[in-house]
């Protein structure tokens, strides 16, 4: 691995992120996660119906990966940030049902085995 061109960024950027409390980090994470899963279930706000880019098999692994984290870290987050990120958890959830030519079963879409079944 390289070292960095400034060996004062490394320290810089350690300071950085020590400032930034946990449950920002957390919600940062899910919003990236959520971002890339609705890109992923063709929900795109570019021109187009966003069909282009719907892959529903990586839309399934990214709503889990935001299912674990945000049932994970609820208790810890508080309720304001655990209410908006499971808003848009389900959102994504139901989207993805829409958008699949063969939904799963109750229970068994993605991230439903931390949330329960979303219909």
């Amino acid at each position: 691995m390289s070292e960095p061109a400034d060996p004062t960024a490394a320290t810089s950027a350690t300071r950085d992120i020590a400032d930034v409390a946990a449950v920002e980090v957390i919600t940062t994470a899910a919003v990236h996660l959520m971002s890339a899963a609705a890109v992923k279930c063709g929900l795109s706000v570019d021109e187009g119906d966003g069909s282009e880019y719907l892959d529903l098999d990586e839309a399934r692994k990214l709503i889990t990966a935001l299912a674990a984290l945000v049932t994970a870290s609820a208790p810890d987050i508080g309720n304001q940030h655990a209410r908006s990120l499971r808003d848009g958890l389900r959102s994504l959830q139901l989207a993805f049902r829409e958008a699949s030519a063969f939904p799963d079963a109750p229970g068994e879409g993605p991230g439903e085995k931390y949330t329960g079944s979303v219909v």
